[in-house]
């Protein structure tokens, strides 16, 4: 039903008119005059007014949204009743035009917001990159934190903070050169590629691509013409049969030293029993220190003498990792023993000292070696330590070693003592290289061959130790 103001057909409504339009007008039009006509709409909380304009078009006639009252105000509506009549005036058709006008508001707002995104973009620092980066771009096995670690420590407090396309080859630069300075080369060499590869990563992905049109800084610099000329980059270092020796008299007299004293707080600490345990292990099984110090006791195996490494704890490509099994010498036997009475009622052969249902964190037994060798790496003396250089071997600099050369040292010894090349490999669970097709299909294990090896050195051990009436482990 089409309903008409008081004034009569052709006159306007009042808003006082609107107002007091009763609920049972629902669905009632309301002429408005003009072309414009009103819908009545009863809703729970209101009741509202849908206007729109009719007018012709191409022989039809269309429908032009005019707002709805009392959301939208009465003059409003009018007013944009009279644009659209202009506009089919001027034989626009004004549903196409508000189209239209859409349209291009929604491209000048998209432009504005593109706009803006190019310039965060522009603004995007390195420390951005490496959020981006170490979210997304590469994960690895500590879930990343040793990269996290090394990266807040080193990098981003010296060039976090530059937008990524200021940085310069003279910022890198400097920056590697105050990691140097500190005397620690390794770890700006490792610094410097891991810093490369977040690089790289960002020279492949927008908008870190267009941040370096100009080129990649850290592509420029050479890390080892920084360091000195007589570093080494590949440690060499073995532990002859007399400085083996020498350890374990060291490891021994210490402690008895240490129990001796009248007072213990200007006495060097010994080494503890279960990292004296972990170096026996390192040296005569060729483990890394790192496998040992993630490995359970539920992988040690007492009754075979065996200790079982799963893939996961050990180091290599993913996807290439391998399980390895070591059978024990009673000479690895006795250290695993020794350490099973330390630790043997928590889950892990070396427990979190904060929290013995996690394993002890992978540099710690490392950590604890170099700080008794004040030389290595240039370390300073540790706050209440007293000249704590107990574990430097008396081949002076040269003595200076740690728990990864215990491993290049067993493995050298078992060359000396004739097993192959081939087995040894094994024994350190290296990936063979060589023909895939071989790999695949050639899946003999080498376990008797192993055995007979880890025996051997374990034996040689033994008696090497034997001969200079030095134990290389003490009952715990």
């Amino acid at each position: 039903m089409t309903r008409y103001p008081k004034n009569g057909k052709g006159s306007e409504w009042t808003i006082a008119e609107l107002n007091a339009v009763p609920n049972d007008w629902h669905g009632d039009t309301l002429s408005d005059g003009g072309g414009l006509s009103g819908e009545v709409r009863v809703g729970a909380t209101e009741t509202a007014i849908r206007f729109k304009y009719a007018y012709r078009w191409q022989n039809k006639v269309k429908w032009y949204q005019c707002g709805t009252y009392p959301q939208t105000n009465l003059s409003e509506i009018r007013k944009r009743r009279n644009s659209a009549r202009e506009l089919v005036a001027k034989g626009l058709e004004p549903t196409a035009q508000k189209k239209a006008t859409v349209i291009a508001l929604n491209l000048a707002n998209q432009a504005a917001i593109d706009k803006a995104k190019k310039t965060l973009e522009a603004q995007a620092t390195v420390q951005d990159l490496f959020d981006t980066w170490i979210k997304d771009g590469v994960s690895r096995k500590d879930g990343n934190s040793d990269l996290r670690r090394t990266f807040e420590k080193d990098v981003l407090p010296a060039i976090g903070k530059l937008a990524l396309k200021d940085l310069t080859e003279q910022a890198v630069l400097k920056m590697y050169r105050d990691v140097i300075s500190r005397g620690v080369q390794r770890t700006a060499i490792l610094l410097a590629r891991d810093l490369a590869q977040m690089m790289r990563w960002a020279e492949k992905r927008q908008p870190w691509r267009g941040l370096l049109i100009d080129g990649n800084p850290v592509a420029l610099v050479d890390i080892m013409k920084l360091v000195s000329h007589d570093y080494v980059h590949e440690r060499s270092r073995v532990l002859s049969p007399s400085e083996i020796k020498e350890l374990a008299s060291i490891l021994l007299t210490s402690q008895a030293e240490y129990e001796a004293s009248p007072n213990r707080r200007t006495t060097r600490r010994p080494l503890a029993d279960e990292s004296q345990c972990a170096i026996w292990i390192c040296l005569s099984t060729l483990c890394r220190i790192g496998e040992l110090l993630k490995a359970k006791w539920s992988h040690v195996d007492f009754d075979e003498a065996t200790w079982f490494i799963p893939a996961e704890n050990t180091k290599g490509e993913r996807g290439k990792k391998q399980d390895q099994t070591v059978t024990l010498s009673p000479f690895a036997l006795s250290a695993f023993t020794v350490l099973k009475k330390l630790t043997g009622e928590t889950v892990w052969l070396f427990p979190s000292s904060k929290d013995s249902k996690q394993p002890l964190n992978e540099k710690t037994i490392s950590k604890q070696i170099g700080d008794r060798q004040i030389m290595f790496k240039n370390r300073k003396l540790l706050k209440n330590r007293v000249n704590d250089n107990s574990l430097v071997l008396s081949n002076g600099q040269s003595g200076e070693w740690t728990p990864h050369d215990l491993r290049r040292t067993g493995a050298t010894l078992m060359q000396e003592l004739g097993v192959t090349l081939e087995v040894i490999d094994r024994c350190q669970n290296h990936v063979i290289a060589g023909s895939k097709v071989r790999r695949h299909y050639m899946k003999y294990d080498y376990r008797k061959e192993k055995a007979e090896a880890w025996l051997k050195l374990g034996n040689y051990l033994e008696i090497l130790l034997k001969q200079s009436n030095v134990i290389h482990i003490k009952s715990a």
